[in-house]
């Protein structure tokens, strides 16, 4: 995966990044516990990898 941070990541990458899987990370959006996806065009979710990273090392610090 590219270090871009600026880079919008799919879902499965998002699940890799944060060792959850789908439903779990769109239970914690329900709740504002993680970051909100991007809709770019349509159907299609995104996330923002700099958003996703910073929220897996504040998951580690806690």
């Amino acid at each position: 995966m590219a270090s871009n941070p600026d880079r919008l990541l799919r879902i499965n990458e998002v699940e890799a990044i944060v060792g959850l899987k789908r439903a779990m990370i769109y239970r914690l959006i329900q709740r504002g516990e993680f970051p909100k996806q991007y809709k770019p065009g349509g159907h299609a979710s995104r996330w923002d990898a700099a958003e996703v990273r910073a929220w897996r090392e504040q998951q580690r610090a806690a």
